[in-house]
């Protein structure tokens, strides 16, 4: 980590019945730190000092089934149990309220843990991907979860492609490519999901059917014979992440590997279902959205993130991060840490 790492401490606590890793920084409200795939608590590096610094008790945990925390079967990861698990870590860490920070596939389970249980998590702030309500990324044409997820994955995929989350659902498809070079793997999709890879920008596409276009050019959607590797490009000089960081990563993973991870991908359906009581009630605790221009959740999202005051009363205008992609938070923390940072000073005002 960098030179205020003295500062983070590690440590395991148990958790509805799981184990659970996490680093933490600081004294004061809680700030729980949910990150994505294929990530470690480590990717909140940036944040957790700066986080202590200004008052704050930072936690970034290893999500269920990463990293160091507990590997349970697909059935134990979904929705409810991740949220529940959440609970009870605030407890573990003393409090009784948190506010609820995700980032990727950790941001709808941030969006839900304030959803459901704004008696704990007082505000959200998810990142790259917009609240989706039962839907679990906000695909064009389907903001707010109206569609089963594995419905609007075929739509937008198209006659005889494969969306990508149904892919890296199948058993060894996407853990079977990756091993195969796991480090030149998660380094082409560091680099081909950031900033740094030609992508376009947030506001590009006006419609539903302009994204949907688009995304069928993209690793999003597999054509026949593709697989997810095909499509990852090669990384430049300009990478976000360095040689020591992504070895991090690779050593993670080279113990862990990526299917139980993947567990996650293998519940939307369930999840969609689970979430069904909440439907049509709005999200009542504070709530930004932050993202990258550059940022494809955001990029297809639009939709759901200029619509999230009408399902979140509390809502703040979103923050879109100029020249950053989906690793916005590590790709220049200092733009993150002021949104974030801003967003919690709001809080205490």
């Amino acid at each position: 980590m960098d030179g205020a790492s003295s500062a983070i401490e590690s440590r395991t606590v148990e958790a509805n019945g799981f184990r659970i890793h996490l680093l933490e920084a600081g004294e004061g409200p809680l700030v729980l730190l949910c990150h994505g795939f294929p990530e470690l608590a480590f990717a909140w590096r940036h944040q957790l000092v700066v986080l202590a610094e200004a008052g704050y008790h930072a936690a970034a945990i290893d999500m269920l089934g990463y990293g160091r925390s507990s590997k349970p079967a697909a059935m134990d990861m979904r929705i409810t149990v991740q949220v529940a698990t959440f609970v009870e870590v605030v407890k573990a860490l003393g409090h009784e309220q948190a506010v609820i920070v995700g980032h990727d596939m950790g941001a709808p389970r941030a969006w839900s843990a304030a959803w459901t249980r704004p008696d704990v998590f007082r505000a959200v702030a998810g990142v790259s991907v917009p609240f989706g309500a039962r839907g679990s990324m906000a695909w064009p044409g389907d903001s707010f979860g109206e569609l089963a997820p594995s419905e609007i994955e075929a739509r937008i995929a198209g006659p005889g492609n494969i969306h990508y989350q149904k892919y890296f659902a199948r058993p060894g498809a996407l853990a079977g490519e990756a091993e195969k070079d796991l480090r030149g793997w998660l380094n082409g999709l560091y680099y081909g999901t950031s900033a740094a890879a030609p992508l376009p920008s947030y506001g590009d596409f006006t419609t539903a059917e302009e994204a949907t276009a688009f995304l069928r050019e993209t690793a999003i959607v597999l054509r026949p014979g593709e697989g997810f590797s095909d499509k990852l490009p090669v990384p430049g000089d300009d990478h976000w992440i360095t040689a020591d960081e992504l070895e991090t990563y690779v050593a993670a993973y080279e113990c862990t590997g990526l299917e139980t991870p993947l567990n996650s991908y293998r519940t939307m359906d369930l999840d969609w279902e689970l979430l069904a009581p909440w439907a049509g009630r709005p999200l009542e605790v504070p709530a930004i959205f932050i993202g990258g221009e550059h940022d494809l959740p955001a990029i297809w999202g639009i939709d759901a993130i200029q619509r999230l005051p009408e399902v979140a009363p509390q809502a703040r205008p979103p923050a879109i991060l100029a020249g950053l992609g989906h690793w916005n938070f590590q790709e220049d923390p200092g733009k993150f840490n002021d949104a974030v940072l801003g967003f919690l000073a709001e809080l205490r005002s």
